[in-house]
């Protein structure tokens, strides 16, 4: 019985890595602007569908706890997670709704909305798309091969030059960890400085800032 394993997989994927290696700069800017931005009290926003769902949630979990070191934790919003309101979005008005229906509810102008996707033709993500635009919200996807849909459709896109989607979502991975990793630098070097500074009453603790730029202490409330 032959059990050779077939590593043609692993073969896509050093062949992708090669060109992706060429969108390090194109992340560098999004960790720089992310920080700048939910430093100064803007949110981002993450959808995708299946396993680009799951991709968005470990961004976000990266950037609410930490990527490597102790950090002030950043608002960024995964909205397939809200499985109540995603599944009755979707029973009352239909699933090409389910994220920009969120996006409506919990966008305001300032904030990213990212979107990930490997085909970069999701009917849902494209909604979103659009509504985000309609707030005044800047819009970046992470897709597959070029041209696509969403790509068109966005400010700013990352495509996987891949042959299969799963390839596509495995660079995806290394696009987000590159992003957080961009992110803590921007961070440390002050491109967040609405976060950890004095608070009003002259205490030491996270701080906000209003869409005018005005800072506002965040209360910590313990129960």
């Amino acid at each position: 019985m032959n059990t050779a394993i077939d590593t043609t997989h692993c073969d896509d994927l050093r062949k992708a890595l090669e060109s992706f290696r060429a969108c390090g700069p194109l992340i560098g800017r999004w960790g720089t602007e992310l920080a700048r931005r939910l430093g100064s009290g803007s949110r981002l926003l993450v959808a995708g569908n299946g396993g680009s769902a799951a991709q968005a949630q470990h961004l976000t979990a990266e950037l609410v706890g930490r990527y490597r070191d102790d950090r002030p934790p950043f608002s960024a919003l995964a909205l397939h997670a809200d499985t109540s309101s995603t599944t009755a979005i979707a029973n009352d008005y239909g699933v090409q709704e389910v994220f920009a229906r969120q996006t409506a509810a919990h966008g305001r102008p300032g904030d990213v909305l990212m979107l990930l996707s490997t085909s970069g033709a999701s009917a849902n993500l494209l909604s979103a798309a659009d509504r985000a635009h309609r707030l005044g919200m800047t819009v970046w996807a992470l897709t597959g091969r070029a041209p696509n849909p969403l790509q068109l459709g966005v400010d700013d896109a990352l495509c996987v030059d891949a042959p299969t989607a799963a390839t596509v979502q495995e660079l995806h991975l290394v696009a987000v960890h590159m992003l957080c990793e961009a992110f803590d630098r921007a961070v440390e070097q002050g491109e967040a400085d609405g976060r950890e500074q004095a608070r009003p009453d002259g205490r030491h603790g996270d701080v906000g800032r209003l869409l005018d730029g005005r800072p506002v202490a965040l209360r910590r409330d313990r129960t």
